[in-house]
């Protein structure tokens, strides 16, 4: 069985790249590409087929030797058939996915990412569009330690 993960933030070019290709670089680590999968959208449409911001690749380079890949698309409501958890960066990303769950039938598949962190206490990713450096290399530190607890999760569910 595959398990297929969607990471959504508003506009699908900082915070949910990361986590997608954080996500990606950990599961290739462990060897499971072959049973979980990753994409990311946005709830908006700002900067559908953008790629990642280039201040948020640069602090996955440098902080994770990571390169950020993709391009940026909008969230759409057959998303909820098509993936089996969908990770929001926010409350306000998780109310706007909701929003298209129209028959309420989706409500658990949707969690806030900062749920499955270990360390952070965080219970929301920061979008750190509008300010320095600092920011984009704390919301990867945030990530990667949500990304980690994460998979754990998914391995034990699994088992």
């Amino acid at each position: 069985m595959v398990t297929k993960l969607l990471f959504v933030c508003l506009g699908n070019i900082c915070r949910s790249p990361s986590a997608e290709n954080i996500m990606n670089h950990l599961i290739e680590e462990r060897q499971l590409s072959h049973t979980i999968v990753c994409d990311s959208a946005g709830t908006s449409s700002y900067h559908i087929g953008s790629a990642p911001d280039r201040r948020m690749a640069l602090a996955a380079q440098k902080m994770l030797g990571i390169a950020l890949e993709g391009k940026a698309r909008q969230f759409q409501a057959q998303d909820f058939e098509r993936f089996d958890l969908i990770l929001a960066m926010d409350r306000e990303n998780q109310r706007d996915i909701l929003s298209h769950d129209l028959s309420n039938q989706y409500r658990s598949k949707v969690r806030l990412i900062c749920d499955f962190c270990r360390h952070h206490p965080d219970q929301e990713v920061p979008d750190p569009y509008y300010g320095g450096a600092e920011g984009f290399q704390y919301v990867i530190r945030l990530l990667t330690d949500a990304c980690e607890g994460l998979l754990e999760d998914i391995l034990i569910q699994t088992d």
